[in-house]
């Protein structure tokens, strides 16, 4: 799943970057607002980490244009320590949730894990298909209670399909949440990893739906 970060200091943009692509994620960042508001309005992520105090445009006027335009992706804020004023701004132009400088980036990564739960509808840190179990803050995948040997791609692509268990997931869903923009996308390359994936985790737990995508199912057929 691809993250957005906007942030201007460039060592914390760094360390955000760092940690969440530690966490699973695939990254994006810009330095400035302006930049910043313009790739989430042409690029589709699962959810963005945004500066108040940035240049070009701040974090506030980036949320007001993006939930103007319709944009529901979650958003978490980042504000100074005990400033109320720019939290409560902040909720009220569309953030999810915020954490506080000086940032601790293993919290930005937590709150992100935890909206995209919520987000698909899990109040946990697990999300179960059946005997197939993601713990979404170790990245730990369990079928059968015995630990599955992933790569990092079948890793992210999993997540997504767990995610949105039940639901399908489009090829263009995919291409956009698992490669970044200046990435080639390859649906061959998606076909080889789904190939995959059913030989770890048995053949009728991804279903094709055939010209739209593909869906995960909690029992196998």
């Amino acid at each position: 799943m691809k993250v957005l970060v906007i942030e201007d200091n460039a060592r914390l943009r760094e360390q955000l970057t760092q940690a969440l692509q530690d966490a699973g994620f695939i990254v994006e960042s810009a330095a400035d607002g302006t930049q910043g508001e313009f790739m989430g309005a042409t690029e589709t992520y699962a959810a963005a980490v945004v500066d108040l105090g940035l240049p070009g445009m701040t974090g506030l006027e980036i949320l007001t244009s993006w939930r103007s335009a319709g944009l529901t992706l979650p958003v978490v804020i980042l504000t100074a320590r005990g400033d109320w004023t720019d939290k409560i701004a902040g909720f009220r132009a569309g953030a999810d949730d915020y954490v506080v400088k000086p940032v601790r980036t293993e919290k930005v990564v937590l709150r992100i894990q935890t909206i995209l739960r919520r987000v698909a509808g899990h109040a946990t840190p697990t999300i179960a298909a059946g005997p197939l179990v993601m713990d979404t803050q170790t990245g730990l995948v369990t079928l059968d209670g015995a630990a599955l040997r992933l790569t990092a791609f079948e890793h992210r692509l999993l997540t997504l399909l767990m995610h949105n268990l039940g639901r399908v997931v489009t090829r263009t869903e995919m291409s956009d949440n698992l490669y970044g923009s200046m990435e080639d996308r390859d649906f061959r390359s998606l076909e080889v990893i789904i190939g995959r994936l059913r030989r770890k985790l048995g053949a009728d737990r991804i279903v094709t739906e055939r010209g739209t995508g593909y869906r995960l199912v909690a029992d196998a057929a």
